[in-house]
């Protein structure tokens, strides 16, 4: 599947049934190394589509072209944050010679955001859709990685800590 595939319409549709139905065996067969885009490609389709969903559920909205790049960005841009901080974090944890590539790494979190971004543009959705985000990358942490649930829990648990402060600290930057 992620040999020579042409990133078009039907890679996408085929990669997001494979991860809504069958999660476990699709991270399970990700390869050993990946380029990046694949994933780019998947969490830019679903970025688009959440960003066109998010402005038609908002309307009427003034300048909806510029609330949709600012929702694309958005979408794309915390699978980079997530990825980047856990990535991090799991090198501090684990050392370099037990973890594995950045590639690698971000792919987990593009595919299981860019599957959860569809229903994520909802109002109160995302009470479903991050707890699920979040059940997927452990998933492949555990499947792809072959990294324990407790090493995955220490993962995914300070990456939302440090998160959740860095944008808490944010805002009282900002909102003075």
């Amino acid at each position: 599947m992620f040999g020579n595939s042409n990133l078009t319409l039907g890679f996408y549709f085929k990669t997001l049934r494979r991860i809504f139905e069958k999660p476990n065996s699709f991270f399970t067969e990700l390869p050993e190394y990946i380029s990046l885009k694949q994933p780019l490609f998947f969490l830019g389709i679903s970025g688009l589509l959440f960003s066109i969903f998010s402005v038609i559920s908002r309307m009427p909205i003034k300048q909806p072209i510029v609330w949709g790049g600012i929702f694309f960005l958005n979408a794309v841009g915390m699978a980079f944050i997530a990825s980047g901080t856990g990535y991090m974090i799991m090198i501090m944890i684990m050392g370099r010679q037990n973890s594995v590539g950045f590639n690698k790494f971000f792919s987990i979190y593009a595919f299981a955001t860019g599957l959860t971004l569809l229903a994520s543009w909802a109002p109160f959705f995302i009470y479903l859709t991050e707890p699920w985000k979040w059940w997927l990358i452990g998933s492949g942490m555990i499947k792809n990685f072959g990294f324990q649930l407790k090493q995955v829990i220490i993962i995914i648990g300070i990456s939302i800590l440090v998160i959740t402060l860095f944008f808490l600290s944010l805002s009282f930057a900002v909102y003075k």
